[in-house]
């Protein structure tokens, strides 16, 4: 219990100290650095497992609320970029095993599972089932997602010009106490109903299926209100930054230096793709940008609500880099040497 508040205690002293310099989302990258250093320094730091899939549910009712029938058949005409998601992942693949194997040395499984951007929880599944190193995908994966999501809002807020202070939603004092409830029921009946038929990402797509069918009925009127969000934001960027509890400098030395030099690789290639989508105007920049970005796809969502960009194209797409991964790395997996 101690833990749990000293952790909250250091995530919310990170939202202060980001508040009072100004800088971009204060109540998602405060609690990650502010986690992240004390993690590094050596504090016991823990999450709730209970609260951050809660929070989950937020970002799932978020997304369902937007969807209207305009966006849901405007989908159709997203397969050009979606078609590019399965070779950015191979191209993923193709550098990172190598990247991985040759020059850090790590075996096969781990360099196979560490190359593929897909959730942190389903390639420690796959990787261990395979003989890999389970700790070192821990932190490469974190520091994946770390890196992605601190470096975005920055590029978007002050070389992009993107603002990224505006509200994600009204007030709840402003949003009638049934559409509050109805959005509640939304998050927990959809997780529970998506958990018991095991669909992937369950905390998040139970919620936006549910939520997106009250949408497109006329019943829910409302996304989230802006407190839901922040606390959204407040709960999972502290999940990220404790993910470091515990490291050892051995394996910050080889495991996250590694995932970090990664990530350089993953931000050139997502620039790319990026670059290429604009080019043949097949997106906006913004939602190009975040489409493609490797992040957690907890995170991106609050990227892309916070942005004011189109939820819809950008969940889309990272729903599809997950459904490629969780399916095509085991399969994939098996024609590689791993001798």
């Amino acid at each position: 219990m101690m833990a749990l508040a000293r952790t909250y205690a250091v995530a919310g002293i990170g939202v202060a100290i980001f508040w009072v310099l100004g800088l971009p989302l204060p109540w998602l990258l405060g609690p990650i650095f502010a986690c992240l250093i004390a993690a590094l320094s050596g504090l016991d730091m823990r999450g709730n497992d209970l609260v951050n899939t809660l929070m989950r549910t937020v970002l799932g009712v978020a997304v369902g609320a937007t969807l209207t029938w305009a966006v849901v058949v405007s989908m159709a005409g997203m397969w050009p970029t979606l078609a590019l998601m399965p070779v950015m992942i191979a191209l993923s693949a193709a550098i990172g095993v190598p990247y991985f194997r040759r020059l850090w040395g790590f075996d096969f499984a781990t360099s196979y599972y560490s190359a593929m951007p897909g959730g942190l929880q389903d390639m420690l599944v796959f990787g261990e089932e395979a003989g890999g190193d389970v700790r070192a995908l821990s932190l490469i994966h974190a520091t994946r997602v770390l890196v992605i999501v601190a470096s975005l809002p920055f590029i978007l807020s002050y070389f992009w010009g993107v603002d990224l202070t505006s509200a994600p939603g009204a007030p709840a004092s402003s949003i009638a106490p049934a559409q509050l409830l109805l959005m509640a029921a939304c998050g927990i009946v959809g997780w529970q109903v998506a958990k018991r038929v095991g669909l992937f990402g369950a905390s998040i797509l139970g919620p936006m299926i549910l939520a997106a069918i009250l949408a497109m009925t006329g019943i829910l009127q409302h996304r989230p209100p802006a407190e839901a969000i922040a606390a959204a934001q407040f709960f999972i960027g502290m999940t990220v930054g404790t993910k470091y509890a515990g490291v050892t400098m051995g394996e910050v030395r080889r495991d996250v230096l590694a995932a970090l030099g990664f990530c350089v690789i993953l931000l050139i290639l997502a620039a790319i793709f990026t670059e290429a989508v604009v080019l043949l105007d097949l997106a906006p920049p913004l939602e190009a940008l975040l489409a493609f970005a490797p992040g957690g796809q907890a995170e991106m969502t609050i990227l892309a609500l916070i942005a004011g960009a189109d939820v819809a194209f950008v969940v889309a797409h990272h729903l599809l880099r997950i459904v490629v991964v969780i399916l095509g790395a085991p399969l994939a997996a098996r024609f590689f040497d791993g001798s």
